[in-house]
């Protein structure tokens, strides 16, 4: 069994995996177009949750919410299915394939033999496509690497059963229906849209008011924790930027090909520029993100460190707050 699938690798894994089963069927959309009407631009801060001994931080809304946004903008039907028996996951799976349907998986990566040694870590949310099965082994298309892979029965039954938050549960999906016209300027004007008001949320735990706080909190953890515990917590900060689901840095430069692609779209200059503008506040995230890492590796030797770090990101959510707020006038 084997679909005629082009794999296409991307930046971001549910991106990557929307993108191609869309093109599968006909309808061209890049990862920045699927990103920025799916609203993926987010950021998030839960102190009372605790992720690997750490408050829960995010810099994306909850996996499977980008494409679920951008099919129901786009007109595009999409079935989800979980399974509480492997069997019968994987009995499904074979039928979507003996019917050329291939098939996006949610899977843990940390048991995907194929991701080199240092990107495995427990993360239940990762995207991948199977488009057929030849010689007892599944075709994948794992958007974030730059070859098509395969995986035996068992070590694809192990990642879809992965264990711990964000369980995937055998969890499958893929387009049962696609509009013969989708109307790419109402689904643009609204995934902006959506983006700015999450951005711009007046509650503390989302949004440029949730960076603020986390902000705010980091002399606080140096003073009341001590130096370990606040660089444990810096450290998940920008892994979770920087490592799992691109987050930070990286989906600024994807928003901001999206802006350049929505600005020809809809003939709007001012999107062109405010794509130059996110850009620019993906090079500092970047910058942030190197300053934390040279603490964690206790590389920096600057007095009163927490401080500064604090102040980077204070400016950043202050030129965050400043784009949201031009973004959502120009449209």
């Amino acid at each position: 069994m084997k679909i005629n699938f082009e794999h296409h690798q991307t930046a971001h894994c549910e991106n990557g995996v929307a993108s191609n089963l869309l093109l599968n069927k006909g309808l061209k959309l890049s990862e920045p177009m699927i990103f920025g009407i799916g609203s993926g631009l987010f950021f998030v801060y839960l102190p009372f949750l605790k992720v690997n001994f750490a408050p829960g931080f995010s810099y994306r809304p909850m996996p499977g919410s980008i494409f679920t946004k951008a099919a129901k903008r786009l007109g595009i039907k999409i079935k989800r299915q979980k399974f509480s028996n492997p069997d019968e996951a994987q009995k499904a799976l074979e039928k979507n394939l003996e019917q050329n349907i291939p098939t996006g998986l949610q899977v843990g990566v940390f048991n995907l033999t194929y991701f080199p040694e240092e990107y495995k870590f427990h993360f239940n949310a990762h995207n991948l496509v199977v488009y057929g099965k030849e010689d007892g082994k599944f075709l994948v298309s794992d958007p974030v690497m730059d070859f098509a892979t395969t995986l035996t029965e068992a070590e694809l039954e192990k990642v879809r059963y992965a264990k711990g938050a964000l369980a995937p549960k055998g969890h499958m999906y893929f387009p049962t229906h696609i509009p013969e016209n989708v109307n790419l300027e109402e689904a643009i004007t609204k995934g902006i849209k959506d983006t700015c008001k999450n951005m711009l949320a007046p509650v503390p735990l989302i949004g440029v008011k949730a960076m603020r706080w986390v902000a705010k909190s980091i002399p606080k953890w140096a003073e009341k924790k001590g130096t370990k515990v606040t660089n444990h917590y810096l450290g998940q900060l920008i892994r979770m930027q920087e490592e799992i689901g691109t987050g930070g840095g990286g989906f600024r430069f994807i928003y901001g090909a999206f802006l350049q692609e929505a600005a020809v779209i809809l003939k709007n200059d001012e999107l062109k520029e405010l794509s130059k503008e996110i850009t620019a506040i993906g090079d500092l995230w970047r910058d942030f993100a190197v300053d934390i890492a040279r603490v964690y590796k206790n590389r920096n030797s600057k007095s009163d460190i927490y401080n500064q770090l604090s102040k980077s990101m204070l400016h950043i959510a202050d030129l965050e707050e400043a784009f949201y707020k031009k973004l959502r006038k120009a449209i």
